[in-house]
């Protein structure tokens, strides 16, 4: 019996974006199985960002974080499979991409812990919370 189909939200970054890696990033979700529900190029506003990161907005990593996700256009997309979230976040790798295992997209294409190139959900409650932020109307 497989598991009932997930849903992630994956902000593919700002840093992605500017060194052209989008349809990289794509082609390994989709060659992976997951299934792109919906597809949107934007950028993140500071009131966007500050519910996005509402858990993180009093931290001093923030401002930081706020400039770099507000500073250009990202790719937002809601993939879609078996157990997508994990899927995704072990295709991504460690969060800083100087430890993450080769193989994963940050260990291939990251150096850096901050523009580490894609956001995923981490769990089924953070994915419908997201969703719900980015893609109001599915």
């Amino acid at each position: 019996m497989s598991s009932p189909i997930e849903r992630s939200l994956v902000l593919i970054k700002p840093d992605a974006v500017r060194r052209g890696l989008i349809g990289e990033l794509l082609a390994r979700f989709e060659r992976k199985g997951l299934v792109v529900d919906a597809l949107e190029m934007r950028t993140m506003d500071a009131a966007l960002a500050a519910e996005h990161y509402a858990d993180h907005v009093d931290k001093p990593f923030y401002p930081p974080l706020k400039e770099f996700m507000t500073g250009g256009p990202l790719v937002a997309l809601v993939l879609s499979g078996d157990q997508v979230i994990e899927v995704v976040r072990a295709m991504l790798g460690a969060t800083d991409g100087r430890k993450a295992a080769a193989g994963t997209i940050r260990g291939d294409f990251s150096l850096s812990n901050r523009e580490n190139l894609v956001h995923a959900s981490d769990s089924p409650e953070s994915a419908a919370r997201e969703l719900a932020l980015w893609f109001p109307k599915l």
